[in-house]
């Protein structure tokens, strides 16, 4: 559930059908708190996710830009080396500091709780290491 939501404006080729739908989907998950619904609320969810669907496709075709269309392989060749210079600079941290214990691994806190994934996200910012 900590998958980012992408930028879908201004790329050639266009956002697809299945992108909006994985971008609304990610989107009503992390508002509704879960990513599988319950039987009662799955009806609730379809609908929400049709309907913000539908509302980003919309304003996709109504934004307007005098930029130049970006290149998915350049913006993925960028975001690869931003993780690359990230991570070395988190390498050289612990390099510094000595061995620590993994940090999306869930371990017992002090008051009995686990910490885990939900912990790692706070310390990064809401970025997941696990989704580059």
């Amino acid at each position: 559930m900590c998958r980012n939501i992408r930028t879908l404006h201004n790329f050639e080729p266009p956002a697809t059908r299945e992108e909006v739908h994985a971008a609304a989907l990610q989107y009503v998950r992390k508002v509704s708190g879960t990513s599988k619904p319950s039987a009662a609320n799955a009806a609730a969810v379809d609908a929400a996710v049709a309907a913000v669907e539908a509302a980003t496709a919309t304003l996709l075709e109504q934004l307007v830009t005098s930029a130049a269309p970006r290149d998915r392989e350049t913006e993925a060749a960028r975001a690869r080396a931003r993780n690359e210079v990230r991570f070395a600079r988190r390498s050289a941290e612990l390099d510094r500091t000595g061995p620590v214990a993994d940090p999306v691994a869930p371990r017992a806190d002090v008051d009995g709780g686990v910490v885990g994934h939900a912990r790692h996200l706070q310390r990064q910012g809401g970025v997941c290491c696990r989704d580059t």
